[in-house]
């Protein structure tokens, strides 16, 4: 991913709460020669040596889970806030553009027995759950109902690379107090967002 300095995000705590709170991404492998792309959760986990890993599952019956072969190398897309910026917001004539916060992950994809996708099942299902007004428990649903795991390719991916683009308005400090201000008076939850973003990043 193409990202200027002054847009690089380093921090590797902040990078880790952004997966964490936006697990869901976009799995990309080679597919017959094409990129093939397959939008799920994607969980931040730690393996059995402390090494950061992607946790995941796709459908048996998705392609691309043909194409998995131990330790191929994949990418992880995520998506934060984006917005919108009009140049009507800065002091200087210039071209309007566009906020926004992505990570690309890549590493060495490696496949889950049975066991441990069911135990990533539940790791998912638990942590998604907390929020629920009535939290259901994959221990308490039949073995019928859980036969369902055998439609799934479970996989983790041992992180090799990590790059975090936080597109700020870094480099229109001057313009800074508009531009949050203009985007606050928005009903857009990615543009209030995305001014929360910059006010934080430019403590």
């Amino acid at each position: 991913m193409f990202t200027p300095k002054y847009y690089e995000q380093k921090d590797l705590k902040e990078i880790k709460q952004f997966l964490i709170e936006n697990s869901f991404g976009i799995l990309v492998n080679q597919v017959d020669d094409k990129p093939w792309a397959t939008h799920i959760p994607l969980e931040l986990d730690t393996d059995h040596d402390g090494t950061d890993i992607l946790v995941g599952h796709i459908a048996r019956a998705n392609p691309q889970g043909k194409h998995f072969t131990e330790n191929s190398t994949v990418l992880c897309i995520f998506n934060g806030p984006h917005s919108y910026i009009s140049s009507s917001w800065y002091k200087k004539e210039e071209v309007p553009t566009w906020n926004y916060i992505a990570v690309h992950v890549y590493g060495k994809l490696s496949l889950l027995n049975e066991d441990e996708v069911m135990a990533s099942m539940h790791k998912l299902v638990n942590k998604y759950e907390k929020a629920s007004k009535n939290p259901i428990a994959l221990e308490n649903m039949s073995s019928k109902t859980l036969r369902q795991v055998k439609g799934v390719i479970g996989f983790k991916i041992k992180i090799d690379d990590i790059q975090a683009t936080y597109k700020l308005s870094q480099n229109r400090t001057e313009d800074h107090e508009t531009i949050i201000s203009e985007l606050e008076t928005t009903d857009d939850v990615n543009a209030c967002a995305i001014a929360q973003a910059m006010k934080k990043n430019t403590l």
